[in-house]
């Protein structure tokens, strides 16, 4: 496969990545189970259960696990037509991924903090309109 086609195939199959990633460890959807793992993370007597609950409450952890399937689903491989080619995939999808899953984190970031000065605007308006609509009281002249 000619290395153009490569890296489009990087940057299209790291998007279902991104996205499978990032839904599982921050959408409400999946909030109950990963509010479970991320109990049984911090509570398990055992390491290896703290760490293999942990993975599904990072979505920098999460989608190792989720490039792999992809890798394996897909039989993408890049710069190398074995099993290196299959390895330099799997850590590119994940990287990308994150590239992705970081922009997109800005991005939502960006557009709360849109909405709450907008808020902040409009609370502003209606205090000044209501100030205006209220009735003076004339004092009388001293």
């Amino acid at each position: 496969m000619p290395i153009g086609t490569q890296i489009v195939w990087l940057l299209l199959l790291s998007v279902p990545v991104a996205t499978i990633a990032w839904t599982v460890t921050h959408e409400e959807v999946f909030r109950e189970p990963r509010e479970y793992c991320a109990g049984q993370s911090q509570r398990s007597s055992s390491f290896l259960r703290r760490k293999f609950f942990y993975l599904f409450t990072c979505e920098y952890c999460f989608s190792h696990y989720v490039a792999a399937a992809a890798v394996a689903f897909s039989g993408f491989h890049l710069l190398f037509s074995d099993w290196r080619g299959y390895v330099v995939a799997w850590f590119s999808l994940v990287w990308i991924a994150n590239v992705y899953m970081n922009l997109y984190a800005h991005i939502r970031l960006d557009i709360k903090k849109e909405r709450a000065e907008i808020k902040a605007v409009e609370t502003e308006v209606k205090q000044r309109q209501a100030g205006e609509a209220a009735p003076k009281l004339e004092r009388p002249a001293a």
